[in-house]
């Protein structure tokens, strides 16, 4: 494999670009609509995946690209970047400043390079495959808590579970000292950095969660589909990740309880 250092440059070139399209948006006043899903998009979402999609395809156009708002540029099958330009709009256009921007690369389909990005908070994580996650440059660590009863447990949004999911959700967040809603994607640094022990998600896509997982597991962490197996592009929406092997051990087993899962 060609060395990624060039990529790691130009994420982080990425990023700050990233920023500089959000600033001009955030707490103004925006044009909300609604997509397919009925999850809201506004003109900061498109403008600031277009900066970054231009960015990067100029520095590599050989390159694939897959983003949340403007679909697949499918080029070589070795490199692929996958991005959330605004990963947490509903805060976005609230004036919450957890969201984020999500800058991931892919190699033959395996993460290898993740950014989250929080432009308002000034805070950023950066992981690369065998290397150790940064927090605004410096090393980050996860929890060394070994018991669930110990922890804390994070969800964006309660909304996101329905049905089965919800009764194996609420099963698991019983299961903890106490869980917190809220964060978007600032769930997964808060949990890079050792404030909080796991994250429990349902719903989510290749561009939600593809940056998430060398920033994860490059600081100690655990993450995967609530099967246990790793996210790949074409995962069910399922996603659990914990401080260290043995709490996503039993948090899994917490989850997947009288489910034969």
């Amino acid at each position: 494999m060609e060395s990624v250092e060039p990529m790691v440059e130009t994420a982080i070139a990425a990023a700050d670009a990233a920023r500089l399209v959000t600033a001009r948006y955030f707490r103004a006043e925006l044009d909300i609509a609604s997509k397919r899903d009925r999850s809201p998009v506004t003109i900061a979402d498109r403008e600031t995946e277009q900066c970054i999609k231009d960015l990067i395809l100029g520095r590599h156009p050989r390159h694939s690209f897959l983003g949340e708002e403007t679909g697949a540029t499918d080029n070589e099958e070795q490199w692929r970047w996958v991005i959330d330009p605004i990963d947490g709009t509903k805060s976005f256009a609230t004036g919450n400043p957890s969201f984020g921007t999500l800058i991931a690369l892919l190699h033959h389909n395996r993460p290898v390079l993740g950014i989250i990005d929080h432009a308002a908070l000034d805070e950023r994580w950066v992981g690369v495959a065998g290397r150790a996650t940064t927090h605004n440059g410096a090393p980050c660590t996860t929890s060394r808590t070994a018991r669930l009863a110990d922890g804390s447990l994070y969800a964006t949004t309660l909304d996101q579970f329905a049905g089965p999911a919800l009764a194996r959700f609420k099963r698991l967040s019983a299961a903890f000292q106490f869980r917190v809603f809220g964060g978007d994607c600032y769930c997964y640094g808060l949990l890079s950095c050792g404030f909080t022990e796991a994250v429990c998600e349902a719903r989510m896509n290749a561009h939600d969660y593809m940056a998430l997982i060398p920033v994860v597991e490059g600081a100690g962490g655990v993450i995967t589909d609530w099967r246990g197996e790793p996210l790949t592009l074409h995962s069910d929406g399922g996603v659990l990740a914990a401080a260290n092997r043995r709490l996503h051990r039993a948090a899994l087993a917490e989850l997947n309880r009288d489910t034969g899962g």
